[in-house]
């Protein structure tokens, strides 16, 4: 699978990283063969967070066998020095492992929560303490919605993060004013040697009212094969993103993949034509 390398970091990231959501709420025998199918495919980044139900449990078993052949990562959604750094510790107890190579303020969104993160007393402060007792690498930064871009170039300018998560898909780059904001942070992100990774790149929209939830994922995401490779071959031609999170489900994780090994020959036409058509095609972060 295609690396890049992660910004300042210096890890080279397959450009899929798997999306630990899609452990929350699986057995640890689904987890092993997902987690199995994703190594022997090349994914060679592992990204959870406390949030995602069971994740952490689901990898930690996996890390004394793996540990110094992955990067992970995992969040915190703590506000606080002192919650963060609680949950720090916990992360690091369910993931058996005494450290990790990415810690991420988690679901930074807007600038009211990038304002809480960064006062004093905020989580940065303890995540800036772990960085110092060894018991994470990198500090990074995530968030949601139409802001985020936005709100994370911001961030850049208050705290040199090592990386950014940060939504882009087909359909969020329709938004002008979204990618107008996203350009201007993949420039900043590249400027100052930040890993830019992404997320949403498969969300087709929020699920249709009243339609029962076909996979474990909060939105709907595309889930045929045409429609995934133009989504990827997409996000995939912007040279400064590092890398994209699978979705929350790991029976997407298959197609994700494939998708990655094609995305190189598909052409900006061949993605427009096959999602420019697409019905029920919207942003997961407006209702439906």
């Amino acid at each position: 699978m295609e690396q890049r390398q992660l910004g300042r970091l210096g890890h080279l990231d397959a450009v899929l990283i798997y999306g630990g959501a899609a452990l929350g709420g699986v057995t640890q025998e689904v987890a092993d063969e997902s987690i199995a199918f994703a190594l022997d495919v090349g994914l060679n980044h592992f990204d959870t967070a406390p949030s995602y139900g069971e994740s952490e449990l689901r990898l930690g078993p996996w890390m004394p066998r793996i540990r110094d052949q992955i990067f992970l990562s995992t969040k915190t959604g703590e506000r606080g020095r002192d919650g963060a750094r609680a949950e720090i510790h916990r992360s690091l107890e369910r993931l058996q492992t005494d450290r990790v190579d990415l810690l991420q303020l988690h679901s930074v969104g807007d600038l009211e929560q990038l304002d809480l993160i960064t006062a004093p007393g905020g989580a940065l402060e303890a995540l800036i303490e772990a960085r110092e007792e060894g018991l994470i690498g990198g500090i990074g930064i995530t968030g949601h919605g139409h802001q985020a871009p936005s709100t994370h170039l911001e961030a850049l300018r208050r705290f040199p993060f090592d990386t950014v998560l940060t939504p882009y898909s087909w359909i969020l780059d329709q938004n002008e004013a979204f990618r107008m904001d996203f350009d201007r942070l993949a420039v900043e992100t590249r400027r100052r040697g930040v890993g830019l990774m992404t997320i949403k790149a498969i969300a087709r929209g929020r699920w249709p009212e009243g339609t029962p939830p076909q996979y474990d994922t909060w939105y709907e995401p595309l889930d045929r094969e045409e429609y995934i490779d133009a989504a990827v071959a997409f996000v995939l031609a912007r040279p400064e993103i590092t890398s994209f999170t699978s979705a929350g489900d790991v029976h997407l994780i298959p197609m994700i993949a494939r998708a990655v090994e094609r995305a190189s020959a598909m052409t900006p036409e061949q993605i427009d034509a096959a999602l420019a058509g697409l019905q029920r095609y919207a942003s997961p972060f407006v209702a439906a």
